[in-house]
């Protein structure tokens, strides 16, 4: 198939190819043009290949169906995120289990990994994107999308419609400017999902969603140089140990610990760069006494030694 060929617009029962031209479709026949705005409760269905260049993240297709059938033990070889408009149904992953799906909702299929899903009683309506690209990796360890929770109940599906109409006008268009714009809006959604989903526990608004918790993260941010007991730091804010780690895990995208030591090398880099103080003045100062043990710790996350970085970002 030629990588600018759609695969078809489906039109009352009848299947048309089609190409994708920068303001509307035609036909491979030449014989209609047809304008997507015209065609919000029409199906359709864009495929393209990744471009030989393209590394970080790559959109490979994009499409909405009123899909009243059930896909069984299908997997991709791309991640794929599913928009679920209107109606209900169900999902099921070896990581996640079985979950129940009620629109608004969207959930992520991982690449490789067998999944079934499908709606329950007259169907529902769904768009869905696949996407690739090394950024995936970052999505995954950042935990914007989990395996074990690939389902995300949506507050604002107003936000993910307009941004996938976005995404289908860009892919659409097939351009080089046009397909790293689809990239952006890509890696748009999944923040903007993660960021929804950090509001949400099960199928009920969370208590401590995103906004009630952020002063905890606060406050691990302000105490990182000093020494902290997570424990009794958990009990202080009311929660479990568990839920800390979790809340801190959606939020910063490591755990608590992690977290508070990527502040404190934050903090040494801009003292670093800002003063000449001794390493072992700034090790101290961060919470290292063993200046040693900072500049190996130093070494292996920033790929230089403090005194390298020194050089490099030193201010006069």
């Amino acid at each position: 198939m030629p990588a600018d060929l759609d695969i078809s617009i489906i039109l009352d029962g009848y299947q048309l190819p089609c190409m994708c031209l920068e303001h509307g479709i035609a036909a491979m026949d030449g014989t209609a043009e047809l304008d997507f705005s015209l065609m919000l409760d029409r199906h359709f269905a864009l495929y393209r290949s990744p471009p030989a260049a393209a590394g970080g993240l790559s959109v490979t297709g994009v499409g909405r169906h009123r899909v009243t059938q059930a896909i069984t033990r299908r997997s991709l070889p791309d991640f794929a995120l599913v928009l679920v408009e209107e109606g209900r149904g169900w999902l099921e992953t070896r990581a996640g289990g079985k979950q129940a799906i009620e629109a608004p909702s969207l959930f992520w299929l991982f690449p490789g990994r067998t999944h079934s899903y499908g709606p329950d009683g007259s169907g529902w309506l769904e768009r869905w994107a696949l996407f690739e690209g090394a950024l995936t990796r970052d999505f995954t360890r950042q935990r914007l999308m989990i395996d074990a929770a690939p389902v995300v109940p949506l507050r604002d599906l107003g936000e993910m419609q307009r941004l996938f109409d976005r995404l289908h006008a860009e892919l659409s268009q097939d351009s080089v400017l046009s397909r790293s714009e689809a990239a952006a809006t890509m890696h748009q959604i999944v923040v903007r999902a993660a960021r929804q989903a950090a509001g949400w526990s099960g199928r009920e608004p969370d208590r401590q969603g995103a906004a009630d918790f952020q002063h905890v993260i606060d406050e691990l941010r302000n105490r990182a140089v000093g020494q902290i007991d997570l424990d009794a730091f958990a009990a202080e804010f009311g929660v479990s140990p568990a839920t800390l780690r979790r809340k801190a895990a959606r939020l910063t995208g490591m755990s608590p610990k992690a977290f508070q030591l990527r502040i404190r090398l934050d903090l040494a880099k801009q003292m670093l760069a800002a003063s000449d103080s001794p390493i072992e003045s700034i090790a101290a100062a961060v919470g290292f006494h063993d200046a040693f043990y900072f500049s190996r710790l130093f070494r292996d996350r920033e790929n230089c030694s403090p005194s390298e970085f020194r050089g490099r970002h030193r201010r006069k």
